[in-house]
């Protein structure tokens, strides 16, 4: 149960923060927000504020920002249909009633000759019954109403495509980016009450009844030589030790600036084909503030280095599709870490943040970074692509990205279950 917690609550944060990027700038720059989501399939919870309504849904895989102008609009008024009308106090339309108008006996009912809810905000039509052609004059914030669920229109300046290309670019990058703060955000955290780890050979926590604790180290011990090799970093003593399993080894260490000597057995653990050797030590982690802000700086880029490092051999075919993890493979390394502890299950989330903000950063449909791609196509070429097909284009790719999820969590079912 705890794993199941921690997972949902870890994607949940996750996603929250990518989507809040994209939203506050939207919000910022004037676009119209219809909805906020968390999930996605069938909503199992809603609440409407202002104009955007804020869901969770069922699958929590991602999330969206739906914007007014990245998909066709909800509603086309056609000649001829009929709708309702109700009217603010400035005598502008701010209800159209697309349909139940007998639910809206006030209403104002007129057949529709031509409309423009986009630019010119009218609606020419002629009351029922009567033969001449009106202006009815619509709101900004006037809304649709379908079957009782109200939606704002969106007229033309609050649409993605009516903003700048250094708005709509700061619009798609803005998701990534909070993906990166927040993974700076969970490191710094890591680094000012877990601690640093340092580089030198110190000793941090020991393991009740290890070969350390037995033979008397002690936290805070300095390794300085085994068998009267230097040890002048945790690498070098690590090293040491694991490649000597079930050997007695001399351990020469400071303690309070006293210098001391002790002989040691390292148990033998299985690790993949091979023995590795044991005592039972942590490396020393020092907690500081001011250097948890670089350190969280540095792991962010580390992290980052890594994760484009395991791209590049992916696309070189180094790296093997059989390799990756879906969903489900990621649920059973964070069931691992979990039960490592809280800070272990800190940077696991701090990893997945970066990588899910770089991901989404590759210029492929579906993705922000295609989206960014077409914004810069734009401003090579100096007229957009038309929407028909731009929005086909992130369609397959969408497809083609939900075949690759397949496949992934395929192989993540087959490791663990098959």
């Amino acid at each position: 149960m705890n794993t199941i917690v921690a997972f949902i609550l870890m994607f949940g944060l996750l996603v929250f923060v990518h989507e809040f990027g994209h939203f506050i700038v939207a919000k910022k720059t004037g676009m119209l927000v219809r909805e906020f989501a968390i999930g996605f399939g069938p909503k199992i919870f809603s609440i409407k504020r202002a104009e955007t309504l804020y869901t969770i849904r069922i699958l929590p895989m991602g999330g969206y920002v739906r914007v007014a102008g990245e998909d066709p609009e909800i509603v086309e008024l056609k000649p001829g249909q009929h709708i309702g009308l109700k009217y603010n106090k400035q005598g502008q339309v701010n209800k159209i009633i697309v349909n139940n108008k007998d639910k809206h006996p006030t209403a104002e009912v007129i057949e529709v000759e031509q409309a423009d809810l986009t630019h010119q905000l009218q609606i020419k039509g002629m009351l029922i019954g009567e033969e001449e052609v009106k202006v009815y004059q619509i709101a900004v914030d006037a809304d649709y109403v379908m079957n009782e669920s109200e939606t704002r229109i969106a007229p033309f300046d609050r649409q993605f495509a009516a903003k700048t290309k250094l708005q709509r670019s700061a619009q798609l990058f803005a998701g990534p980016l909070m993906n990166f703060i927040l993974t700076a955000l969970l490191f710094f955290a890591l680094a000012a009450f877990s601690g640093i780890p340092v580089e030198d050979a110190r000793l941090g926590e020991i393991a009740p009844n290890s070969p350390a604790e037995q033979a008397g180290l002690q936290p805070g011990d300095q390794i300085t030589q085994i068998d009267q090799v230097e040890i002048n970093s945790w690498l070098d003593f690590q090293r040491y030790v694991s490649e000597r399993p079930n050997q007695e080894l001399t351990i020469n260490y400071l303690r309070d600036g006293e210098a001391d000597k002790l002989t040691i057995v390292p148990t033998s653990e299985q690790l993949d084909d091979s023995e590795v050797g044991r005592i039972g030590v942590r490396q020393y982690m020092e907690r500081s503030v001011t250097r948890a802000i670089p350190y969280s700086l540095t792991q962010t880029y580390e992290w980052s280095k890594l994760i484009l490092v395991n791209l590049g051999m992916l696309v070189t075919g180094q790296f093997s599709v059989d390799m990756l993890s879906g969903p489900v493979g990621i649920y059973d390394f964070t069931d691992q870490v979990v039960q490592t502890g809280f800070w272990n299950f800190v940077q696991w989330t701090a990893a997945l943040s970066v990588n899910l903000g770089i991901i989404n950063l590759l210029p492929l449909p579906a993705l922000d970074g295609g989206r960014l791609l077409f914004v810069g196509i734009e401003a090579i070429r100096g007229k957009p692509i038309s929407p028909e097909k731009e929005g086909l284009v992130h369609f397959v790719g969408f497809a083609l990205l939900m075949l690759l999820m397949v496949i992934v969590t395929w192989n993540d079912i087959q490791r663990l279950f098959l």
